[in-house]
């Protein structure tokens, strides 16, 4: 979200305010300990949320460097080496040489890292299942859609930040 001061941004209309609502209750319930560990265990797969993120984060992309999956999973590029280190030992993922730079090395998921992110996929989305079996198959595209989109302004919104953060660091050391 961009750093702006408060003062500049518009006050949030009330529809704003019930989104914002209800995405802390949904990620408080995404984030639950207790949920994770029944997750993980109807999946068959034994790890941490940092690990089941990070294994999440390499199958939704390309072969990443350490410091390109820590950026996009907003931690710190220490935290990505140790659950890095872990899953490999574990045989999740493995080191690949990148091939834009030989000395640098990307992370890929395994065969048993692939079964292990279809596992998890498929617990978590068997429960939404069951969470949300009331609804009709219209309202489910739509909201599938709508959370879409607002994943996507929330991304240009953060790289926009990210450039301005930049920008504002390049003129103080000017």
């Amino acid at each position: 979200m961009p750093t702006e001061p408060l003062s500049d941004v518009p006050p949030a209309s009330a529809e704003v305010i019930e989104i914002e609502r209800a995405l802390t209750r949904i990620t408080y319930l995404a984030t639950r300990a207790r949920r994770h560990e029944r997750l993980t265990a109807l999946a068959g797969v034994p790890l941490d949320r940092a690990a089941v993120a990070l294994l999440r984060q390499i199958a939704d992309s390309e072969p990443l460097r350490p410091g390109e999956l820590a950026q996009r999973l907003g931690v710190e590029a220490s935290h990505v080496t140790r659950t890095v280190q872990q899953l490999q030992r574990s045989g999740y993922v493995t080191r690949v040489p990148d091939p834009d730079d030989r000395r640098a090395q990307r992370i890929e998921l395994t065969d048993v890292g692939r079964e292990a992110v279809a596992r998890v996929r498929e617990a978590g989305a068997r429960g939404m299942q069951l969470a949300l079996s009331g609804w009709q198959p219209e309202e489910l595209r739509q909201l599938a859609g709508l959370f879409h989109r607002m994943v996507d302004d929330f991304l240009a919104c953060a790289v926009d930040d990210e450039s301005g953060q930049e920008a504002d660091a390049r003129a103080a050391t000017a």
